[in-house]
């Protein structure tokens, strides 16, 4: 019996990002748990802490967070053509549907039982969201700067809630990306300053010949 040969990693590529993007309501931040799932507990293309930067890059750079992260683990993947597939993928489920709908969006809309549906995958997006926020947070490496950081971006968060002020999530990652660079820098300044300081248990040069003059 002859094995079946595994198809080119192009089209897995494909076919798994078109399956992400047809089963995803809610956008992109709906979509971070079933990337998890797939690209990282399936298939292996990315470890939890690489999963966590793209992320990270995929909502720091301008463009959707689903069709950032899905370019990225294309090409990490294979190359050019991964990230074509991955997005092409990703994207064409949308298009398709989005399509069909604009063709008869109001008589769409006036169905009953589309309504009821949307209600119903409104709670599946708030599970979906939250489900990926606490898998990212498990995984997150806990240290002083992250633990701070959650702890001040989370208040910061419910005091804005009940005040009912808006504030847009460009500048948590703005300053959160800023504390995170003052603490790396700080921390390399502290290095170099711990490197050009001569050891304490050894003598300068003016004490050397201070106690070679005495003998």
């Amino acid at each position: 019996m002859k094995e079946r040969k595994p198809l080119p990693l192009p089209l897995r590529l494909f076919l798994t990002f078109f399956k992400i993007g047809l089963f995803t309501f809610g956008g992109g931040y709906a979509m971070i748990a079933l990337l998890e799932n797939e690209c990282v507990r399936r298939k292996a293309w990315l470890d939890e802490e690489e999963f966590l930067d793209v992320v990270a890059v995929a909502e720091s750079t301008p463009g959707p967070i689903a069709v950032n992260s899905s370019t990225y683990i294309g090409y990490k993947t294979a190359g050019f053509l991964g990230a074509l597939s991955a997005t092409l993928g990703v994207v064409l489920p949308s298009f398709c549907i989005i399509f069909a709908i604009s063709l008869f969006f109001d008589r769409f809309l006036a169905l009953r039982w589309v309504s009821y549906a949307f209600r119903g995958v409104q709670v599946c997006v708030v599970y979906l969201i939250a489900a990926a926020g606490l898998k990212m947070l498990g995984a997150l490496k806990k240290n002083a700067l992250t633990v701070t950081v959650c702890a001040a971006v989370f208040g910061v968060f419910v005091a804005l809630s009940l005040f009912s002020l808006k504030f847009s999530s460009i500048f948590y990652i703005l300053v959160c990306g800023a504390i995170g660079l003052a603490v790396y820098a700080c921390g390399r300044l502290n290095r170099k300053r711990a490197d050009a300081a001569p050891p304490a248990d050894e003598p300068d040069a003016g004490d050397r010949t201070e106690k070679g003059e005495e003998q």
